[in-house]
Order: structure tokens, then C-alpha cells, then sequence
């Protein structure tokens, strides 16, 4: 028999367990330990127990499965937006796929969400609807639903989902790629020089709590007169994928170059001369996200030598009035039955299951 129940704080070390089983693609961390898996996760200032939920096989005990649903943020990056709900991660190990366990997951996620409000559910995080799991899915940031993981679209589609973006992911091998070269870079590379700053472009609170268990720099391509810079990329380690890749690699993000410098090599300089930083300091790839519909940054990374490994897909439906109020009863219902059936408990005996707090009772 198949139970579920929300997250406790007992629970990291076999959600860890869980993540390795389940053989996980190219875009996954490996080899991590519970610590890690909490900082990135469960130390979010709006982590909610109630929104991961793990499923168990009753015979052995062991967690077989778990779904974890978040929200995203809003468009100033100030607090979290509850109309766009967010599963971030299903996954079943394999000895108990498609036994029916990763649909009452998901909609166990789909009530959590739409009682907290969501008129729209997102299938896969990716910015700005990225709650969790930052560094340790999708490589430089979360990007949907990897391709790389061949049974996620399957199911996800015949769950309701439809696409509602790609996001191409390349990478770049410092140690077999060679630098473009032309006479504005040239040019660039006689004027510019390098700076490094701590200080991130968008320095929100959302951006405060996606960044803060990452190691991150900032390069900056500015002119040696002193002027302000022209471009710049923020450059964030990839430790979590040592152990899978077994080579030191950094994501790109955040690229940006200034309006009257556009198309003029000056992406492409900037990113061709970090990777040669980068190449000195023994760090031997990078990769970097690009939406699929934009075809400047698909056309910048390609001239500095990226090529592309994987893609992600976010997926979505809407949520209908009906739908919403249909849930909230169901969901109403349920927590009666179980306040009622609920035994009485000493407090002794709750002690190492007490749930991870709330933000709403705060």
C-alpha cells in the first residue's frame, strides 16, 4: 500500500537517497549530501512543508517518491507571486513508475497550489519561477523539464500540461575550443579590459535568495579610460556537478550589454575573454542558458564557441474557477475527516516529526 504525507524535517536524508535512485540525467547534481540538498532547498525564508510530499511504500517503509511545489515571484522581484504555482520536481524510482504514484503526487502538488491561489500551474521551474533547487537541476539555473530526462515530457503531457517555453542549453569546452577572432575583437580587446565585482545587476530579494548558498562573481568589460562598462555576466560555480561530470565547470547568466555597443563584438569579446580567464584559473567548461525564441543569445553563444547540449521545456495549464472551487471543497473535506480521525498525540511523541515552519503563521 502507497501513503503520503507532507515534509518533515527527518525527511532530507531519504529525499537524497531518492534523487540518486532515481537516475537522474546529465542536467542533475549527484553525490550530494543531506546539508547541501537543505541550503539550497529548505532554508528559503518561504519554504513550506506542506508543499513537498513524499509517497511511501507501507511494506518496507521507504520513500519511493516525492513532488515539491513552490511559487514564483513577482515582476519587481519583491515577493512572491501565489497566482503561478510552480512544481519544481516529481520523481518516482523506477521500480514504482507507472503504478499511478506520480499522478496522486502531482495532484496532491496541483491542491497545494491552487488553495494557496495559483490560477496558473507551471510544470518545470524556470526564471523567474524558480522557487528552489538553484545548483542543483538544470545546470546554471532551473530551466524546465530536461529533455535529457527522457520520461518527463511523456508523462507531464498526459497529465493536461502543454509547452509553454524552451530554454537551449550549451556549453563550452575551454580545453578543445578555440577563440573567435577579427578585427573588432581586435579592437575591443586593445581598449577594454576586465573587472570583477560581487555586486549582482539585480540585487532584488529574489535574486538576494536564488544566489545566496552559490558561489558567484561578476565580470565586467569596461574601457581602460575609466568609462562605465559596456557588457557584463555574472559567472556562478557548479560544484554540485563535480562528482557527475567529473570536471570544474561554471554557468554564465545574466549576460548584458549596453544599448549604443550592441552589435558590435562586444558580447562576444566579453565572453570569449572570460573563458580565458577562466581557462587560467584550471576551470575547464562553462554553460549558459538561452531561451529557443531569442536569436541574438542563441547567435552570441554559438560565436564564442558554445554548442548545445541539452534544451529544457516548461510546461503549463490554467486553472478554471470551477476547477479552483471543486479543489478547495475537496481539500476542505479531507482535512475534516482527518482532524476527526486524527488520534491524540503527547507532545513527546511529536518531537522528531514536528513540520519545518509555515511562512503564513509568521
Amino acid at each position: 500500500m502507497i501513503s503520503y504525507r507532507s515534509f518533515r524535517n527527518t525527511d532530507p536524508p531519504r529525499l537524497v537517497k531518492l534523487w540518486h535512485e532515481c537516475q537522474l540525467g546529465r542536467g542533475a547534481a549527484d553525490g550530494l549530501r543531506s546539508d547541501a540538498f537543505e541550503a539550497v532547498n529548505f532554508h528559503k525564508t518561504y519554504f513550506d512543508a506542506q508543499g513537498l510530499i513524499l509517497a511511501f511504500d507501507e511494506d518496507t517503509g521507504e520513500a519511493i517518491g516525492f513532488v515539491h511545489a513552490g511559487f514564483g515571484t513577482q515582476e519587481d522581484g519583491t515577493a512572491l507571486d501565489y497566482r503561478v504555482g510552480v512544481v519544481c520536481v516529481i520523481m518516482v524510482h523506477p521500480e514504482y513508475r507507472r503504478k499511478g504514484v506520480g499522478r496522486e503526487l502531482l495532484r496532491r502538488a496541483e491542491s497545494y497550489l491552487i488553495v494557496k491561489g495559483a490560477t496558473e500551474i507551471r510544470a518545470g521551474s524556470a526564471p523567474p519561477h524558480d522557487p528552489f533547487y538553484m545548483g542543483l537541476y538544470g545546470g546554471t539555473k532551473p530551466a524546465g523539464f530536461l529533455e535529457s530526462d527522457p520520461e518527463s515530457r511523456p508523462f507531464i503531457e498526459a497529465c493536461g500540461y502543454a509547452e509553454h517555453e524552451q530554454r537551449n542549453i550549451f556549453f563550452r569546452d575551454s580545453e578543445n575550443s578555440s577563440a573567435p577572432m577579427n578585427m573588432k575583437i581586435m579592437d575591443l580587446r586593445r581598449r577594454m579590459q576586465l573587472a570583477v565585482t560581487d555586486r549582482l545587476p539585480d540585487r532584488s530579494w529574489r535574486n538576494a535568495i536564488r544566489y545566496g548558498n552559490l558561489d558567484y562573481i561578476r565580470f565586467l568589460l569596461q574601457p581602460k579610460n575609466g568609462e562605465s562598462p559596456v557588457a557584463g555576466v555574472t559567472i556562478i560555480g557548479l560544484d554540485f556537478y563535480l562528482p557527475k561530470w567529473n570536471r570544474r565547470v561554471v554557468g554564465m547568466t545574466d549576460v548584458f550589454v549596453v544599448d549604443d555597443h550592441r552589435k558590435q563584438s562586444v558580447g562576444q569579446t566579453l565572453i570569449t575573454e572570460v573563458c580565458k580567464r577562466l581557462k587560467d584559473e584550471l576551470i575547464t567548461g562553462a554553460e549558459a542558458h538561452v531561451r529557443a525564441l531569442d536569436e541574438a543569445g542563441n547567435k552570441l553563444l554559438k560565436s564564442a564557441g558554445f554548442y548545445q547540449v541539452d534544451t529544457g521545456i516548461v510546461f503549463h495549464r490554467k486553472i478554471d474557477e470551477f476547477e479552483s472551487s471543486t479543489v478547495k471543497h475537496l481539500v476542505e473535506s479531507e482535512q475534516a475527516n482527518e482532524a476527526t480521525e486524527k488520534p491524540e498525540r503527547s507532545v513527546s511523541d511529536t518531537t522528531f516529526e514536528m513540520d519545518a515552519y509555515n511562512p503564513d503563521d509568521l
